[in-house]
């Protein structure tokens, strides 16, 4: 920047290339009228030097100045060809920083895809706030995201992976007629020592589909993953057993203590119908802690935990409800051990002996957990994985979703989930205003 200021304008602007000839405001817009800085310039095809041939005048939407949206209205140069037998007789000049015809500068065009992609606004969002159509932006978001999301590297170093699956698309009316309730199986790192982050989202959710992404790995990047999470379905633990044999497969803690207490309510529910003759109403004693009795031991009070012994001598005459309410506590207390090899030691147990329980729920629970016994003492011998980070970014997936209001692409669902939560944009990092000293002091 030149001492007498002359520079000035086109520093702001930011464009290389680019001066600033005037500026002002007009209905709360800046316009700026720019040219380009080249006045020499040869032919493209014969490199004779070429000569002016009048001007064109180009509107291209920037990145706004504060809460001013800015205009750029490009003087752009016509050229001609001095040469009479060259074929190029005239054109118009060209700038890499806005595109032929363009609505949003190159840099416009970044910003949107970074609002979009990384910090999760809607597509409508962003074009309104450009006052351009909606396909504008989203095609902005392809050329600059598309990149990202195809990079070979993304996928690199991944020792631990994930899988779950979630609704992209609920059933409903569609133009075509009724739509149906439509699956989608995500991907996710969990390579221990950094965050969690998506890999990929393929349609459905069946272990068909998982192991065809898993085969579309090359050989090398498969032999790398050690450990594979997953929930107690047989679909992704088949696509496992075939594409990475060699993978420790590791049962979701969550969703076992989830079957203990899914267990227990299946007996309560029995227990009532069979003592009552109808389902649990407000003032029945086994409805009334049914809250109570799927919360794990520790944290009941000495009040609750009277109250529940109190409830169940009252409605559980064969202590039938009892007992399950004991086995899952057990099941949840294994996961609870501090020390792991006794933790192991005690799921051991419970798997083993809890298939031959009278309670039938609670001996299907033990046939169920005995199924998946290798995965499920697999966490206790790979430092307590679980399937917890893909349950946490299926949270995020659901509330992309939830700001778009929906989805009716996969490509563009699956883009906009890659962008948002399987991508580094490597943020530049703003120093604080009080840890520097100001360079333009007088």
């Amino acid at each position: 920047m030149s001492d007498d200021g002359i520079g000035l304008p086109a520093t702001m602007l930011g464009l290389d290339g680019f001066e600033v000839l005037a500026a002002g405001e007009y209905g709360g817009e800046l316009e700026l009228l720019v040219e380009t800085t080249a006045t020499l310039v040869g032919c493209p095809t014969c490199g004779v030097l070429a000569r002016p041939h009048g001007r064109r005048t180009h509107l291209v939407r920037d990145v706004a100045a504060g809460d001013r949206a800015v205009l750029l209205v490009w003087r752009k140069r016509l050229w001609r060809c001095t040469e009479a037998a060259c074929a190029m007789a005239t054109w118009t000049e060209t700038h890499p920083d806005i595109a032929a015809r363009a609505a949003l500068t190159e840099r416009a065009r970044r910003w949107a895809c970074r609002q979009v992609g990384q910090h999760g606004r809607t597509v409508a969002q962003v074009a309104a706030l450009f006052g351009v159509g909606w396909n504008t932006v989203m095609r902005a978001v392809r050329v600059y995201g598309q990149p990202l999301v195809d990079d070979p590297h993304r996928l690199d170093q991944i020792t631990a992976v994930g899988v779950d699956e979630h609704v992209w698309q609920h059933a409903g009316r569609s133009p075509t007629g009724f739509r149906r309730t439509r699956f989608a199986t995500g991907i996710v790192d969990l390579t221990p020592g950094r965050p969690a982050r998506l890999l990929d989202v393929v349609d459905g959710r069946t272990g068909t589909v998982y192991a065809a992404w898993l085969a579309e790995r090359d050989q090398q990047w498969r032999d790398r993953i050690k450990v594979a999470a997953l929930d107690p379905f047989r679909g992704y633990a088949t696509a496992l057993h075939t594409q990475l044999p060699h993978a420790t497969r590791v049962l979701d803690c969550f969703h076992v203590v989830r079957l203990g207490n899914q267990m227990l309510d299946e007996v309560r529910r029995r227990v009532q119908q069979q003592q009552l003759g109808h389902r649990g109403y407000t003032d029945d004693p086994l409805f009334a802690v049914r809250r109570l009795l799927r919360r794990g031991a520790e944290h009941l009070t000495d009040r609750q935990t009277a109250k529940i012994g109190a409830t169940l001598a009252a409605g559980d005459p064969d202590g039938e409800v009892t007992l399950a309410w004991q086995i899952a506590q057990r099941l949840r207390g294994c996961y609870r051990s501090v020390d792991l090899p006794a933790g192991r030691q005690r799921a051991e147990a419970l798997v083993d002996t809890l298939h031959g329980c009278p309670i039938p729920e609670a001996a299907r629970l033990g046939r169920t957990l005995r199924s998946w016994r290798a995965e499920l003492l697999a966490y206790f011998d790979t430092d307590r994985t679980s399937n917890g980070p893909t349950e946490a970014m299926n949270l995020l997936v659901e509330k992309i979703r939830r700001v778009g209001h929906g989805f009716r692409n996969l490509a563009n669902y699956r883009l906009r989930l890659l962008l948002a939560c399987g991508v580094d944009w490597h943020t530049p990092h703003t120093p604080r205003i009080r840890s520097r000293r100001p360079r333009l002091v007088a």
